[in-house]
């Protein structure tokens, strides 16, 4: 006898092919465990995944607000816009994460906010081909330094000049292996305000100036308060969903098939 949800039937190979997917995860979460009861609780969570998926989609039909015909390419874009619906209602009600929220949550797991050293820099860059020796881009830098360093403003020489324009040349904070080592290997080596001499990476010539130069160490609670009070939304929107489907299985009626 299949697996019925509410009266359909569920293929087994459907259960069959998430637990192909999830048993190996499984296994590396839980390594040193009893094999036979990771695989009990891998078959286990297959069939309430699948389970969990077709509630949601009996859900996402059964709701009678129609979807706009503008909006949808077929049936299976329909059925993404409908579940779609079904999580933006389930999570409206939910406000964002207060300060003291945010501010437990950062005492509590502080060091899980370690950053290593970091640097924000802005800069001006000439692009030149590897195999140029790009002396027009080069004469063109080193007078650009030179009115850097008798008072020009960095950013308005970015704008003018740079062939990445735009935000006066602001690379914005970033560590260590993020740019090339060449670039890397100037930068960090700045202290704030100062600014580079002409160089070479394996785009072309650049000048560099340092803004602000953050050494390793835990970050600050306003540095992270953006991503921390996205994290936390994401957390009660999760589980708000799990409430929901909580409340669709108390209402399901299934009844079991075969072992997959």
């Amino acid at each position: 006898m299949p697996l019925l949800v509410n009266g359909e039937s569920v293929d087994d190979a459907l259960i069959r092919d998430e637990l192909r997917a999830i048993r190996p995860r499984l296994f590396e979460a839980m390594q040193g465990d009893d094999p036979a009861s990771i695989e009990t609780r891998a078959r286990q969570w297959a069939r309430e995944n699948v389970i969990e998926r077709v509630l949601l989609r009996q859900a996402a039909l059964a709701d009678p607000e129609p979807v706009p015909a503008q909006a949808v390419d077929g049936p299976e874009a329909e059925l993404r816009l409908r579940i779609a619906r079904l999580y933006d209602r389930a999570t409206a009600h939910l406000a964002p994460p207060r300060h003291k929220d945010l501010v437990e949550h950062y005492r509590k797991h502080r060091d899980t906010f370690g950053a290593p050293e970091r640097v924000r820099v802005a800069h001006i860059v000439k692009n030149v081909e590897p195999d140029n020796d790009g002396a027009p881009a080069l004469e063109l830098m080193q007078r650009l330094h030179g009115e850097l360093l008798a008072g020009a403003s960095f950013q308005e020489l970015a704008d003018q000049h740079s062939d990445c324009p735009g935000k006066g040349g602001e690379l914005g904070v970033f560590p260590r292996g993020e740019m090339v080592e060449e670039f890397d290997a100037v930068v960090f080596s700045l202290e704030p305000g100062q600014i580079s001499a002409v160089f070479r990476t394996q785009f072309g010539f650049h000048i560099a100036k340092v803004a602000e130069k953050h050494p390793p160490g835990i970050r600050p609670l306003e540095e992270v308060r953006t991503e921390l009070q996205e994290f936390l939304f994401e957390q009660k929107k999760q589980r708000a969903m799990e409430q929901f489907l909580d409340r669709l299985w108390a209402k399901a009626v299934i009844r079991d098939g075969q072992p997959a």
